[in-house]
C-alpha cells in the first residue's frame, strides 16, 4: 500500500479517482495506483471534490486525467515533433518555465512569461489577458499558435488517430467515442484540474501547524497582510490570486497592452490577470513580461511603487520597508513552496 504521507492532488477533494491501469504510463504502475480518498481542500479554496469543479460538459475522470497526462507530455502535438506543452509548462518549477519567454518551435520567440499551473480548477478565466473563459477554451490555443506549438488540429487529430494506443484511450475514456477537438480539449483540461497544491508549509500554517513556518515567515505573513504592504487586496489569503486583472506597475508606455487586447477598453491598458503565488519560489522570471529575475527584484519594484507609468493602478505606492521586512516577506514567500507537488510522480511523464 502506498505511504498515505504521499496522496496528493485529487486526494484531497474526494474524487475517489485512481490513476491505474493505463497503457500510456511510463512510470512503474505503482507510482499511478493509489486510490485516492478524501481530505480537506487547500486553504481557502471552495471545499467541493475535484470533480464537481469540472463543467457538467466536460466530466472529470481517472482516464480522462491520465489521457490528458500523456498528451501534455506528448511532442507529437507540435508540427515539428519538438515542443510539448511541458516543455513551457515545467513540474520542477511549478508548471513553468525558467525563460523569460519560452520558445516554440524552431526556436520561435513568444510574447510573454509562461505562467504556473496551479489549482487551475477554481480558476474563472485563463491566460495573462483572460482571453479564455474555460480550461477546455485554453488548452487547444497553444498547441495552433504559431510561435508555440504551430499545429493544426486536424493535423494533431490524424496523428492521434493512426496511434493505436490513442485510439484505445480515447476510446476507453469517452465512452467509445474517438479523438475530436472536443475530447482533445476535455482530455487536457482534465489533467490540468488535477494539478492540485496545497501541501506547503503555509497550508500546513493555516490549518495549525508552524514546524515549518518559521518566525521570520510569520512576520512576513503579517506584512503581506497589513495595510503597509496591502499584497493580500490581490493575493488574499488561501488562493493567493483574486483572479482579477490589474495594473501592478510593470507596464511601460508602448508596451504589451495586456487585457486591454481583448476588452478594448481604454481602462485595462496594462492590467494582467493577477497569478497565485503558490510555488512562487521556483516560477522565476516574474510578470508577465519575465522582466524580473528574482522575488527580491518583485519586492523592490513593489517598495518603489511600480516604473512610473500613469496606467499603474493608484493602489501601488511607494512603501517604506527596512531590509528586515524584505527578507521576512522572502520567507513568507519561500514558505508557499509545496514539495510533494512538485515531486509527485503522477504528475510527470
Amino acid at each position: 500500500m502506498a505511504n498515505p504521507a504521499r496522496r496528493s492532488g485529487l486526494s484531497r477533494f474526494g474524487a475517489a479517482l485512481a490513476w491505474a491501469g493505463c497503457v500510456a504510463c511510463q512510470a512503474e504502475p505503482s507510482e499511478r495506483a493509489e486510490l485516492l480518498t478524501e481530505q480537506a481542500a487547500p486553504a481557502g479554496y471552495r471545499a467541493l471534490p475535484l470533480a464537481q469543479l469540472a463543467p457538467l460538459a466536460s466530466p472529470l475522470s481517472e482516464a480522462r486525467a491520465e489521457l490528458g497526462r500523456r498528451l501534455f507530455y506528448d511532442k507529437r502535438l507540435s508540427r515539428t515533433g519538438q515542443v510539448a506543452c511541458s516543455s513551457c509548462h515545467q513540474q520542477a518549477h511549478a508548471f513553468s518555465d525558467v525563460a523569460f519567454v519560452s520558445s516554440g518551435v524552431e526556436a520561435r520567440t513568444g510574447t510573454r512569461n509562461t505562467p504556473a499551473l496551479i489549482n487551475l480548477a477554481w480558476g474563472v478565466t485563463f491566460f495573462w489577458d483572460g482571453r479564455a473563459a474555460s480550461l477546455e477554451e485554453q488548452v487547444t490555443q497553444p498547441i495552433e499558435n504559431p510561435l508555440e506549438m504551430d499545429l493544426s488540429l486536424g493535423e494533431a487529430l490524424a496523428r492521434l488517430a493512426s496511434d493505436p494506443v490513442y485510439v484505445s484511450a480515447f476510446n476507453a475514456a469517452f465512452d467509445g467515442g474517438p479523438a475530436s477537438v472536443e475530447t482533445l480539449q476535455q482530455a487536457l483540461a482534465s489533467f490540468l484540474r488535477v494539478l492540485v497544491s496545497g501541501t506547503s508549509p503555509y497550508d500546513r500554517h493555516l490549518r495549525g501547524d508552524d514546524a515549518d513556518f518559521g518566525p521570520a515567515a510569520q512576520r512576513g505573513e503579517i506584512l503581506f497582510n497589513s495595510d503597509q504592504a496591502a499584497c493580500s487586496h490581490c493575493h488574499p489569503v488561501g488562493p493567493l490570486t483574486n483572479n482579477g486583472y490589474f495594473s501592478n506597475g510593470t507596464y511601460i508606455a508602448g508596451g504589451d497592452p495586456g487585457r486591454q487586447g481583448i476588452t478594448g477598453l481604454t481602462g485595462d491598458l496594462g492590467k494582467f490577470k493577477v497569478p497565485t503565488l503558490r510555488n512562487v519560489a521556483l516560477s522565476a522570471p516574474y510578470m508577465h513580461d519575465g522582466s524580473l529575475a528574482t522575488l527580491s527584484d518583485v519586492i523592490e519594484q513593489y517598495a518603489r511603487g511600480g516604473r512610473g507609468d500613469p496606467t499603474t493602478d493608484p493602489q501601488i505606492i511607494p512603501l517604506s520597508l527596512t531590509d528586515e521586512d524584505k527578507a521576512d516577506l522572502l520567507a513568507f514567500l519561500s514558505a508557499l513552496t509545496d514539495d510533494r507537488f512538485l515531486n509527485d510522480p503522477r504528475y510527470g511523464p
